[in-house]
Order: C-alpha cells, then structure tokens, then sequence
C-alpha cells in the first residue's frame, strides 16, 4: 500500500508549484457536471434477503464467503473482507432487508480528502482506491459521511477495502456482479439520471407500496446508490440527517483537484472531517 516515492514528490512539487501560482490543479476535464454516473437503484420492496449480493460480491473480488445471515436486530457492517452486506429490520410494514456498501457520492469527501488521489471518482462513477497511489494516510476513513472504507489492520500488506461498483466489469462492459445475480431483481444497473426516473415512476404508480422519497438523490450532495423504501428511512437504520449538498462543497477545491497541502490541505481535511464527524457520532449513538 506504500505509494511510489518518486511518484509522491513528483506530487508535492506540482501541489507546490500550484499555491505559488495560486491556481488549482482540475484533473477531471472541464465539462464534468456533464457526466452521467452509473448507479443502483436498490428496491428494498423487492429484496428478500437471501445474500445473493453478498456471495456474488464475494466471489468477484476474491473475498471470504459470508459466514452470518441477516437478522432483525442486528446490524452487520461493511467489513475489510466483505464489502456489502444485508440487514433485516422490523418496520411499521413488517421485516424489510436492505443492502449496504459504499454509496459512490457524486462528490466524494474521501476523493476530496485524498491527498494523492487514491481515492478518485472514475469518469464512470465508481469511486475507486489506487494502492499505487495511496501513502496510508487513511484520510478517506475519516472523512467519509457513511462510514465506508476499511482498512486491513491485520495484514502484512494492508489496503483499503469497500466496494468499487464493479468497475473492472463496468470497463469491459458487464454489469456490477450483485446486480447480475440478484434473483429478486431487486437491484437495477444504469445511469443516474434514468434510475431516478425509474424510481419516481415506481413512486407514482405504487404509492401505497413506496414512501415518497429516494434516498440518494440529495444526500450528500447525490450517491450513486439510490434507495426505494416501503417505510421511513429511519425505520431502516439510514442516516436521515446527512446534509443534502456534498461535504467537500464546504472546502474549496474538492472533487477531482490535488489539494494544495501547504497552504490549502489542513482546512479542506479539518472542514470535511468535523462536517462529517458529527454524522457519525450521530449514528453510533442510533445504534
């Protein structure tokens, strides 16, 4: 996980070359807002809890199979050897189960917080880690509002874990693998902009089965995830009170800029970190 030494002064001589100039580096080309994402829409009134995700998400990365299932009153997490998981609530409409893995924002804080950019939002969607990249810093795990990425604390080799949207696949033109195995055809694979349609027609033409509101669609600023309930999100351990605009909007210089670290980088990761801290103690104290 030990990012190229040549490679991580070849960055802090542009980073510097950039406050001297008092400019930004912009990586991503200029016509970004433009782009359409890929994404989940994920049908909680669909999902029938049988961990077909989990094993396909498992077998496509190399991961351990899933040894536990999901049962009511108990929350399984995203660990670094499993990167989605499925939960089983008792709601005001009976059980309902729920896929977790990373949301895969629009405007990533652990993408903003990176400060050799690691952790990037692809031209696709994903939001991707880059070993090669990554000095250990571990600045994505503190920044992220949902909690998302692991570290292998107990490897020799340690990395950061959580899920990429199948972006190998997505490159070769497949489907994300929970998507492709979901018997329940509770998860659907497309662009953003097309999955919100989908979901608010879903909306309109079941209201008794949906309440009105896609999870995702604004929570930090958009994910790639987007979630269908048939109860209040709350009823299902979401976070209801993530902000609606990104969390890297709070700092200037966020998605896909190397932060200037002399001058720039302490108050765009302090900014992102005590935006997104409370969230969490939040959501500690909800468990």
């Amino acid at each position: 996980m030990k990012i190229d030494r040549r490679n991580f002064f070849k960055v802090l001589g542009v980073t510097g070359t950039t406050v001297a100039l008092g400019g930004t580096l912009n990586a991503a080309p200029k016509n970004q807002k433009e782009t359409e994402f890929y994404s989940i829409l994920c049908d909680s009134t669909r999902c029938v809890g049988c961990q077909t995700c989990e094993f396909s998400c498992a077998e496509a990365n190399g991961l351990p199979e899933p040894t536990e299932g999901p049962e009511v009153g108990v929350v399984r997490k995203t660990t670094e050897k499993s990167r989605t998981v499925v939960n089983a609530y008792k709601t005001s409409k009976g059980e309902v189960y729920v896929k977790t893995q990373c949301m895969h924002c629009s405007q990533p804080a652990c993408a903003a917080a990176c400060l050799t950019r690691a952790m990037d939002k692809t031209k696709e969607g994903p939001v991707v880690w880059n070993g090669n990249k990554c000095m250990g810093c571990r600045y994505c795990m503190v920044s992220c509002p949902f909690n998302m990425p692991k570290f292998e604390y107990h490897s020799a080799n340690p990395i950061i874990q959580k899920c990429t949207l199948c972006y190998e696949r997505i490159k070769e033109g497949k489907i994300p693998a929970c998507v492709a195995n979901c018997p329940a055809q509770a998860l659907t694979f497309g662009k953003r902009r097309d999955l919100l349609k989908e979901a608010r027609k879903r909306i309109v033409e079941n209201p008794g089965q949906y309440v009105d509101y896609i999870y995702g669609e604004h929570e930090a600023g958009g994910t790639g995830f987007l979630y269908l309930s048939p109860v209040p999100f709350h009823e299902l351990g979401f976070n209801t009170r993530i902000q609606k605009s990104s969390y890297p909007e709070l700092s200037k210089g966020f998605l896909y800029s190397v932060p200037s670290i002399f001058v720039l980088w302490p108050p765009v990761l302090l900014g992102i970190y005590e935006a997104t801290k409370n969230n969490q103690l939040k959501e500690k104290e909800n468990e």
